[in-house]
C-alpha cells in the first residue's frame, strides 16, 4: 500500500482529503500538533505524526517513503490579533513542509494555496490563473498576503527542482468545517438568524469534496510548477442566501446594506474588538474584500484533469446537513427548518 503525507488533516479541507485518499487505497499519515482537536479524524484509519510545521523530525517521519505530500495546513482567519503568527505558520510552514517532502523524494508535492492570491477582475468576469498581483502591497488582509507569499515560495522551490503543484481552492463548503471557516460561518450565521442584511458581492462556492478530489488530481495529473484554480459555481452573495433559505425553509434577509455603511460599521467594530480583546462581528478586511466579486474560472483543471465540480446548491445542502447534525444550529431553529438531516 502506497503512503501519502498530509498536513492540516484535522482541519476542513484536510479531513475531506484524508477520507478521499483512504478511499483511493492509500495509507495516510497526518501531521497533528500535540493537544490539537482531532475530532475530524475520529474513526478514520489514519496514522498520526505528532508535531508542528516547524518540527523537522516530525516532517521527516511523515514524508519518509511517501509517494505524495499534501500541504493543507493553514491559519485561515480574516481577523488576527498577532499577524506575525499567521505569516510564520502560512509562509515558513509551507517552506518547511515542501523542503522536507522534496528531500524525502516524494513524487509530487501539492501545495494548497487559495484564490485569495488570484487577482479578481474589476468587470465581474471570472479570473483565471493568469490574473496575478504584482506584489503583496496590492492585497487586502494579512491572510491573503500570507497565502500570496507562501505560494511565491512554493513556486520558487518548484523552480529549484521540488516537484510542487499549486492548487487554489475558492470558497469551500461542506462537511468537517469544524471551526467553522469564514465561509462556513456564513452558513451557520444564516441558519441561526444572524444575517439581517446582505452586501452586494459575489463568491465562488465549491464543495469541499471537490476540493479534496482536486488535490488528488493535482498529485496524479498536475504539471510541476503550475497552479490550478479549484472552483465551483460563481454566484452573488444574495443568491447564496436565497439558496440557503430554500434549502432550510428559513427566511433570508431582504435588506441590502450599502457598502459605505458596512465599511463604517466594520471599522468601528474592528476597533472595538481590538480594544476589548475579542473578535469583531464584521472584520474590516472581510468588508474590503466584498468590494470585489470573487469569481473564478476553473477551466484549466477541467481541461487538463477532467475536474467537474458540483453545483453550489449541492455543496450548501451538504454543509447545512452537517452543521445541523453536529450541533451548530439551535434546537429551536432546527425545529422550524423544513428539511432536517437524517
Amino acid at each position: 500500500m502506497e503512503t501519502c503525507f498530509l498536513t492540516g488533516g484535522t482541519g476542513f479541507v484536510g479531513a475531506n482529503l484524508a477520507r478521499l485518499l483512504i478511499e483511493k487505497g492509500f495509507h495516510v499519515r497526518a501531521l497533528a500538533r500535540k493537544g490539537s482537536n482531532r475530532k475530524n479524524l475520529e474513526g478514520v484509519p489514519i496514522e498520526i505524526i505528532e508535531g508542528g510545521l516547524s518540527d523537522e523530525a516530525a516532517l521527516k517521519a511523515g514524508c519518509n517513503g511517501a509517494k505524495y505530500a499534501f500541504h493543507c495546513a493553514a491559519d485561515y482567519r480574516l481577523w488576527v490579533r498577532n499577524p506575525g503568527e499567521m505569516y510564520k505558520s502560512n509562509v515558513q510552514g509551507a517552506v518547511s513542509v515542501i523542503e522536507a517532502a522534496a528531500k524525502a523524494g516524494c513524487e509530487k508535492i501539492v501545495h494548497c494555496s487559495s484564490v485569495a492570491v488570484v487577482k479578481p477582475r474589476h468587470d465581474h468576469r471570472p479570473a483565471d490563473e493568469t490574473s496575478e498581483y504584482s506584489s503583496e502591497t496590492e492585497i487586502v488582509s494579512h491572510y491573503k498576503k500570507s497565502k500570496f507569499l507562501a505560494e511565491k515560495e512554493a513556486l520558487k522551490l518548484a523552480q529549484k527542482g521540488a516537484p510542487v503543484v499549486v492548487v487554489n481552492p475558492a470558497a469551500p463548503i461542506g462537511p468537517y468545517d469544524i471551526k467553522p471557516t469564514p465561509t462556513g460561518k456564513i452558513v451557520v450565521d444564516f441558519l441561526n438568524g444572524r444575517i439581517p442584511s446582505y452586501i452586494e458581492t459575489g463568491l465562488n462556492v465549491v464543495f469541499s469534496r471537490d476540493v479534496a478530489l482536486g488535490h488528488f488530481l493535482a498529485a496524479e495529473k498536475g504539471r510541476i510548477g503550475e497552479r490550478y484554480i479549484l472552483g465551483g459555481e460563481n454566484i452573488t452573495f444574495k443568491a447564496m442566501l436565497e439558496i440557503l433559505a430554500d434549502i432550510s425553509g428559513l427566511p433570508g434577509p431582504q435588506f441590502k446594506t450599502p457598502y459605505s455603511v458596512a465599511y463604517v460599521f466594520a471599522a468601528l467594530d474592528s476597533a472595538r474588538a481590538r480594544l476589548m480583546g475579542s473578535e469583531p462581528l464584521a472584520p474590516l478586511d472581510a468588508v474590503k474584500m466584498a468590494k470585489y466579486y470573487m469569481w473564478f474560472d476553473s477551466s484549466k483543471a477541467e481541461k487538463e484533469w477532467g475536474y467537474r465540480p458540483v453545483s453550489a446548491r449541492e455543496a450548501l445542502k451538504s454543509a447545512v446537513d452537517w452543521f445541523v447534525k453536529n450541533g451548530y444550529v439551535s434546537k429551536k431553529i432546527e425545529e422550524r427548518m423544513k428539511v432536517c438531516p437524517s
